[in-house]
């Protein structure tokens, strides 16, 4: 596997599909503007609405993140999700459509041996999600070393062959503030 580069503005999420776990990414670009945002890459409602709300996340705590605060008022986003020839549904890409927006607003570098999964609020809460085994296995698979799941997935652990588990550091969160404080360099 060829070395993986932390990046601005692209966050590794964790997805259940019908064959299986798959890891997928989530890119963010920003461009001067008036905080439009364009989502491309075949996405379906349930994660449109999952953009929306991460981008509302941002706009409101922007603050406490260390963001400023006409972000909205000076910027475009554009978020893909690519392999647009595949249909993407679901909420559970929350953290990670977070961390991708908040990285690209701030600049600051996502580390890429890193998978999340879990959907948000607008409050800022990681909610539980399904199918953690297979997005563990894939996550696996593709050499991620952490994953960062939702605390209320905790008990699913049990389900997660030991070998998946052995291989990876599996971290709980809360808030997205545990996400971004593992996944951000340098945060």
């Amino acid at each position: 596997m060829a070395e993986k580069k932390d990046e601005v503005g692209i966050a590794t999420g964790l997805a259940w599909t019908q064959v299986g776990g798959d890891i997928l990414f989530i890119e963010v670009a920003t461009m001067p503007g008036k905080g439009r945002m364009t989502v491309t890459g075949q996405l379906g409602d349930v994660m449109k609405e999952s953009c929306r709300a991460a981008l509302s996340y941002l706009r409101s705590h922007w603050k406490e993140l260390g963001l400023k605060e006409d972000l909205a008022a000076k910027y475009d986003f554009h978020i893909h999700v690519p392999e647009g020839a595949v249909p993407k549904d679901g909420p559970s890409a929350g953290v990670a459509i977070v961390t991708a927006l908040y990285s690209a607003v701030s600049k600051k570098k996502i580390r890429r041996d890193v998978g999340m999964t879990g959907e948000i609020t607008l409050r800022g809460r990681v909610l539980e999600i399904g199918g953690l085994k297979e997005k563990l296995i894939a996550a696996h698979r593709a050499g991620l070393k952490t994953v960062i799941v939702p605390k209320g997935n905790e008990k699913d652990l049990e389900e997660v062959p030991e070998k998946v588990k052995k291989s990876l550091k599996i971290l709980f969160s809360k808030q997205i503030s545990d996400v971004l404080d593992v996944a951000i360099i340098d945060k």
